[in-house]
C-alpha cells in the first residue's frame, strides 16, 4: 500500500485540494451533488433490481425500463465520480489510513465493474431470453455493491 503513499501526497497537496479544504463553500455544495447523484443511482437500481427480480413493474418490459432509467444511472455515475474525486483530494492524506475510505473504493471499483459488464447487459435484454440466475444475481450483485459504496461512504467520517 505505500506504493499509492505519493499519489495521496500529490492529491493532498494539489491546487484542487488545497481549494476545496481551505474554502467553506466547496466541500459541502460537492457533498451536495455527490449525495443527490448516489441518491439517484441508488434510486435507479433499486427500481431495476425489484424489475429483475419480478416484485414491482411486471407488465413493463425490461429493457425499456433501462432505456429510460440510462440517461438518469449515467448522469448519476458521471456526477458522483466528478464530485467525489475533488473530495478525495481535499483529504487524501487523511483517507490514506481510513478503513472504510478502501473499502469504499473496492466496493466502487467492484460496482462500476458490474455495473458496466454485466448488469447493464442483463437489463437490456429480453427477459425471455434470461435464466432466473442471471436476473437474480444482477438485482441482488447490483444492490450489494452499489448499498455497499454508501454505506463504506458514511463510514469515512464516523469509523474511520
Amino acid at each position: 500500500m505505500h506504493a499509492i503513499y505519493p499519489f495521496f501526497q500529490w492529491a493532498d497537496g494539489s491546487l484542487v485540494g488545497a481549494t476545496v479544504r481551505n474554502s467553506r463553500f466547496w466541500f459541502p455544495v460537492l457533498e451536495l451533488f455527490h449525495l443527490f447523484a448516489l441518491t439517484i443511482l441508488l434510486g435507479a437500481t433499486v427500481l431495476l433490481s425489484l424489475r429483475l427480480l419480478g416484485v414491482v413493474m411486471r407488465k413493463q418490459p425490461l429493457p425499456e425500463l433501462a432505456h429510460e432509467l440510462a440517461p438518469w444511472m449515467a448522469g448519476a455515475i458521471t456526477m458522483v465520480l466528478a464530485s467525489g474525486i475533488p473530495m478525495f483530494f481535499s483529504g487524501a492524506l487523511r483517507y490514506y489510513d481510513n478503513t472504510s475510505f478502501r473499502v469504499k473504493m473496492v466496493f466502487l471499483f467492484c460496482a462500476l465493474t458490474f455495473h458496466f459488464a454485466y448488469f447493464r447487459r442483463i437489463v437490456r435484454q429480453d427477459e425471455s431470453r434470461l435464466s432466473p440466475v442471471a436476473t437474480k444475481l444482477a438485482a441482488i450483485g447490483a444492490l450489494v455493491l452499489w448499498f455497499g459504496v454508501g454505506l463504506a461512504g458514511r463510514g469515512i467520517g464516523f469509523v474511520g
